[in-house]
């Protein structure tokens, strides 16, 4: 089984890789949102379609080579510190896996692609979930080299047991690869446990992902298997993730399309391969770029080709089966049914006397200056200065652009706080409030858009602090100048202050107006007008904690740690 083993930890490995190469395009070459997007596409791009050389060379070889330079690039990925080395690395290595796939396609046995192909889909977000969805390159130390090398020589062992076959799989599998890769990423993820944070949704993943590798070894399934994969694409469409009832459908539907795929006479698997990759970076860009330029039609539609492209291969050659098709309709209405896990109760933790401290700070989704995930520094850094409430934009609950991590959950954990999430872009996307000081009235009021395409909120809530009750509006505004004039009409009753990224400083125009119809001060001039953006070398004040009459701020600061391409926001308020 050696082959199995070969195909299963490269794919393991390809998407080590792309977790790192898809944020690293945003945060390193993109500067997050400072290289127009047509050229980060055509540089993304490059990498998705410099295999296609691999048709210039043997077979045997793009395995070899593929993968030697995949098994060194994640080497040297554990090794990188950020910047331009885990860039390139990380773009490499995805190169050097697909390279490796289009040798796996030509060379391996039909069963044991059939068998690899849905493990390694299987197997790789449920050893991410083992690790509480950060990856071992983020981490430092020893200890995550352990596993990382013993992968490495495991895959090594097993790529030289490959040998020639003359039945390998159909290319309708390995095309079908590619787009399974991007809705395994999407919804085969952290996004499955946004929910609930215990073991309940934990456990209901772990039974979507076997479900998808028994479907994908069962017998034939007729239309069930492709009917059960665009009910769960609708559902995801329609709700931008997966609940426990519609994600075991859609992993059922997905390993049963792998199933159909992989039947029939081998026809191109090598070229379908390559095409099946370019399929998945395009489905990826198109669906992520929707959030900073506009594209005509809704990014959830990409998800329905993805699906349907799967399904399409999956019945190319199956006559209806109406009976399938019947048995398919039960169990969606089963499933259904399954109980669906609440969210946890927040916790109430009064505090006694009049003073509170808060924190603002965008995180963008957690990606420090130099491009490394840094969200246990954050929550390590947020709890050294013990808030009581902390206030966080770009947080990003389980996109697969950004490396399939719970930013939230992962932080709030380090701090030992409840949170409150409100989506932005769309449901896994947004700002937040982390506290464990009793909360009420909580609201998230979608802002208008005024044409720019990425979503804007603002929360809203009440927290006590002592004896008393003050309002917190909490927002990233998108398009400054039209949604600040919105803001006024949504802050809560005084006492009651407004934070967060407003990409507006002191100076401009909006700001002031702000101010005069909210009857808010700007409590950082008394503390030297520090900026906050851009980290590195900040110039500029975008990042704000504006205070209504009845508080006042004892202390302010921003403090120059490197976790954001901003600075965070630290007040110690008092309520007079």
């Amino acid at each position: 089984m050696r082959p199995v083993a070969a195909v299963t930890l490269g794919l393991l490995l390809l998407m080590d890789a792309v977790r790192v190469l898809l944020p690293s395009l945003i945060t390193i070459y993109g500067q997050a949102g400072d290289t127009p997007p047509e050229q980060l596409g055509l540089f993304a791009a490059l990498w998705f379609v410099l295999p296609v050389l691999a048709l210039l060379i043997s077979p045997r070889w793009a395995l070899l080579g593929g993968a030697a330079v995949l098994a060194a690039g994640r080497v040297a990925l554990q090794a990188t510190d950020g910047g331009l080395p885990q860039l390139y690395v990380s773009a490499v290595s995805v190169t050097a896996a697909i390279v490796f796939l289009y040798g796996s396609a030509k060379l391996v046995a039909g069963p044991h692609a059939r068998l690899a192909l849905p493990l390694g889909l299987a197997l790789s977000p449920a050893l991410h979930l083992s690790i509480g969805h950060l990856d071992l390159v983020w981490r430092d130390g020893l200890l995550p080299w352990i596993p990382t090398v013993l992968a490495v020589v495991a895959f090594g062992w097993a790529v030289l047991g490959v040998t020639e076959t003359a039945e390998p799989a159909p290319g309708r599998l390995w095309f079908a690869l590619g787009p399974a890769l991007l809705l395994t990423g999407m919804f085969l993820g952290p996004s499955a446990l946004i929910d609930d944070g215990g073991p309940w949704s934990a456990v209901m993943l772990l039974v979507a992902l076997a479900a998808l590798v028994a479907a994908s070894q069962a017998g034939r399934f007729g239309l069930l298997g492709p009917l059960a994969l665009l009910v769960g694409v609708a559902f995801a469409h329609l709700q931008g993730r997966l609940d426990a009832g519609s994600m075991l459908i859609f992993a059922i539907g997905l390993g049963a399309c792998l199933r159909l795929a992989g039947s029939g006479a081998a026809r191109r698997p090598g070229g379908a391969l390559l095409g099946g990759m370019v399929t998945f970076f395009v489905g990826t860009f198109v669906y992520y770029a929707a959030y900073d330029m506009n594209l005509g039609f809704p990014n959830g539609l990409v998800v329905l080709v993805m699906g349907l492209l799967v399904a399409g291969v999956a019945v190319a050659r199956e006559l209806p089966d109406w009976k399938a098709a019947v048995a398919a309709v039960a169990a969606i209405a089963l499933a259904l049914l399954l109980p669906q896990a609440g969210a946890p109760a927040a916790a109430r933790q009064p505090i006694e006397g009049d003073e509170f401290t808060l924190i603002a700070y965008n995180i963008r989704m957690g990606f420090g200056t130099t491009g490394t995930l840094d969200l246990d520094a954050i929550g390590d850094w947020a709890r050294s200065r013990d808030p009581d409430v902390v206030l966080l934009s770009e947080v990003d609950r389980g996109w697969f652009l950004n490396g399939g991590h719970d930013d939230l959950d992962r932080i709030a954990a380090r701090l030992g706080m409840s949170y409150h999430f409100a989506p932005a872009a769309d449901e896994l996307w947004g700002d937040a409030v982390l506290t464990n000081l009793p909360v009420s009235l909580l609201t998230s009021h979608p802002l208008k858009s005024y044409g720019y395409p990425t979503g804007a909120q603002a929360q809203t809530f009440t927290i006590e602090v002592g004896e008393h009750r003050v309002g917190v509006l909490n927002t990233h505004l998108q398009s400054p100048d039209r949604q600040s004039a919105d803001l006024p009409a949504l802050l809560p009753a005084a006492p009651a202050l407004l934070a967060g990224d407003l990409n507006l400083t002191p100076d401009d125009p909006a700001f002031a107006e702000l101010l005069r119809r909210t009857g808010l001060t700007d409590p950082l001039k008394a503390f030297g007008d520090p900026p906050t953006s851009p980290a590195e070398n900040p110039v500029k004040r975008i990042d704000h904690v504006l205070l209504s009459p009845g508080l006042t701020a004892v202390s302010a600061e921003v403090p120059g740690v490197p976790f954001s391409d901003h600075l965070p926001v630290v007040v110690r308020i008092r309520v007079d």
